[in-house]
């Protein structure tokens, strides 16, 4: 038994009981080699669930209103508007493919859950089609495209919008073919659940960006955290969080400068664009 202290020595802190040590407050938490440089802002009204970019254009997002607005001026040149009491109930997130805005709509806070894919031109804001997922296990918050695959999230709550016997743990990341049918599967870290959703809530934006990783924010912090998916079993690597400026929300990676991130702050209504710098 003598080596015994010394095995004792190796052993991690769950092991022996102890409590892991506490991670700094939310917006100070930060990892080496990475960080966020602010670049520029635009005033949005419709800057409340996200934005999405194209190379010319940004489009601020809101429960049913999509607004298209110039990156050069920061001048909007159109709007759509869904109405309070129309089909679609709260816009959460987009996405640019091609020809097509790809808007990730719920019917949050209701329950049950249910969710659909619509679409839209974003030329002319006329929509064009919707996926309807109807009832799913969680209500979809953000998607994004890669390779050949859509990847898509579908969140679950604490408080308000719960459904019963359901916590944020349950919180869920799809792969889907281009025939919507699920081809795998993941979940986040409980750890990081634990961060963003203090206030029950969940990972409301999500994108591959630099680097091949998948970021994700919360609802409120102002902090993007920076994943990656596992060489085994199912839940996704925390590697990094960078504080930024943006309270959560849906963000969108600029295609004509791929390290550029286009975010949202809801509480002053603008869209801020920002440089996200890896490690070397």
């Amino acid at each position: 038994m003598k080596h015994l202290p010394l095995l004792l020595a190796l052993l991690p802190a769950w092991a022996l009981g102890a409590e892991p040590a506490p991670l700094p407050p939310v917006g100070q938490l930060t990892t080496p080699g990475w960080r966020y440089e602010e670049v520029r802002r635009y005033a949005a009204p419709e800057a409340g669930q996200g934005v999405a970019v194209d190379r010319e254009f940004f489009y601020a997002i809101n429960n049913h209103t999509i607004a298209r607005y110039r990156k050069d001026s920061g001048a909007r040149v159109g709007l759509w508007e869904g109405g309070a009491r129309g089909e679609i109930i709260h816009l959460n997130a987009g996405l640019i493919v091609g020809d097509r805005l790809y808007a990730v709509h719920s019917n949050y806070p209701g329950v049950p859950m249910l969710s659909s894919l619509e679409i839209f031109d974003p030329a002319t804001l006329r929509h064009q089609g919707s996926h309807s997922f109807g009832r799913m296990d969680g209500s979809f918050t953000w998607l994004d495209r890669r390779g050949d695959r859509w990847i898509a999230c579908f969140v679950h709550y604490d408080g308000k919008g719960a459904e019963p016997g359901r916590t944020n743990l349950w919180t869920q990341i799809l792969a889907f073919d281009d025939a919507w049918r699920r081809t795998a599967g993941w979940a986040l870290p409980p750890a990081l659940l634990a961060r963003f959703g203090a206030r029950g809530y969940s990972a409301s934006g999500g994108a591959f960006g630099p680097g091949g990783h998948l970021y994700l924010t919360g609802h409120d912090n102002p902090e993007l955290y920076v994943l990656d998916f596992p060489a085994a079993g199912s839940v996704l690597r925390w590697i990094a969080t960078i504080p930024f400026p943006s309270e959560g929300q849906a963000f969108a990676w600029d295609p004509a400068q791929p390290d550029h991130l286009f975010s949202i702050l809801r509480r002053s209504r603008e869209v801020i664009v920002g440089r996200v710098v890896m490690p070397r």
